[in-house]
């Protein structure tokens, strides 16, 4: 029987955390560092200055590294209550100038936009509109077309799934991909074919062949709310089949989810699995292997008071 084991981060500039695996009494250790106080809703990693050291760049502020004890204004973040409206940081040289920008977005502000690199200058980094998206839980940069360039894909729940092509010029075509979305995204080859097909809370869009010019199929085989994003996309026990790990972003649950292929009628279902059903606002996970064992680990958790006090578990232990 395998186990995930699964990490919990609680703070976007404070790094600790614990691995939760049964079978395993070792458990990676990690050491607390605070780096600031400020509480935005995403943080990056990558070389702003060009200085061959990896920086923390977060809401208003970006840290240079090693010691991250320098700060530079990036610009001011809109702040409606509690909440910052960037919610991504995702590292891309949009305008081709060889410096690393970042793409943001919120809930508040209705749309993408993208950051200026000052050409790792401390002064502010401009910022471009990408587009105008209706609320935006998160956005994630994916390569939808295989040319190596990835895709800006913002999850907008009630809003058509559309897609953001970066040009050559340092602006975005927008290609639509279906009608309507909802809470929660994932990308991933489901059946098999090569190609990676979008996960929806309430089903899969099946990849054609040419993702701008084929039709994307919807299949209609579960429903797993108001998910977290990503919906991750990997074959679990091994089976040759992929499975997803879907935690939920405004509630309870964490779990996994098998897929299973009938082999006469090639029918596809799906069986779930707890993995913490205890715990609350699983809205970001990440599935990567960070104790270099070659197997991915779970990375995911909440603030203390997350979601402005208004969902279940906002008051739950978060250690």
């Amino acid at each position: 029987m395998f186990a995930i084991k699964l990490l919990a981060f609680t703070s976007a500039l404070t790094i600790f955390g614990a691995i939760l695996q049964k079978d395993d009494p070792t458990a990676l250790k990690f050491k607390k560092r605070v780096i600031s106080d400020e509480a935005y809703e995403t943080v990056a990693v990558f070389d702003v200055d060009h200085d061959g050291t990896p920086d923390l760049v977060s809401g208003a502020w970006w840290y240079e590294g090693p010691a991250f004890t320098a700060k530079h204004k990036i610009g001011t973040i809109r702040q409606e209550g509690e909440f910052y409206d960037d919610f991504s940081t995702i590292p891309m040289d949009v305008n081709g100038d060889g410096y690393l920008d970042f793409i943001t977005g919120g809930w508040f502000g209705n749309s993408i936009r993208w950051r200026e690199n000052p050409k790792g200058k401390t002064t502010e980094w401009p910022e471009h509109m990408i587009a105008e998206t209706g609320n935006v839980e998160g956005t994630r940069a994916w390569d939808v077309d295989g040319d190596g360039i990835p895709e800006i894909v913002p999850n907008t729940p009630g809003r058509p799934l559309a897609c953001y092509r970066l040009n050559r010029n340092g602006s975005f075509n927008r290609i639509e991909l279906y009608e309507k979305q909802g809470h929660g995204i994932g990308f991933g080859d489901i059946n098999g074919d090569g190609h990676n097909d979008f996960i929806l809370p309430n089903g899969w869009l099946e990849a054609p062949e040419k993702p701008w010019n084929g039709k994307w199929i919807f299949h209609e085989e579960f429903r797993l709310g108001d998910t977290g994003i990503p919906i991750v996309i990997t074959d679990l026990n091994q089976d040759g089949l992929s499975d997803m790990i879907v935690g939920q972003g405004h509630g309870y649950g964490l779990d996994w989810y098998e897929q299973k292929v009938d082999k006469n009628t090639k029918a596809r279902t799906w069986i779930k699995h707890e993995i913490d059903p205890k715990n609350s606002q699983f809205h970001t996970l990440i599935w990567e292997d960070i104790d270099d064992d070659g197997v991915p680990e779970l990375i995911t958790g909440k603030r203390f008071r997350a979601h402005d006090d208004h969902d279940d578990g906002a008051h739950d232990d978060y250690g």
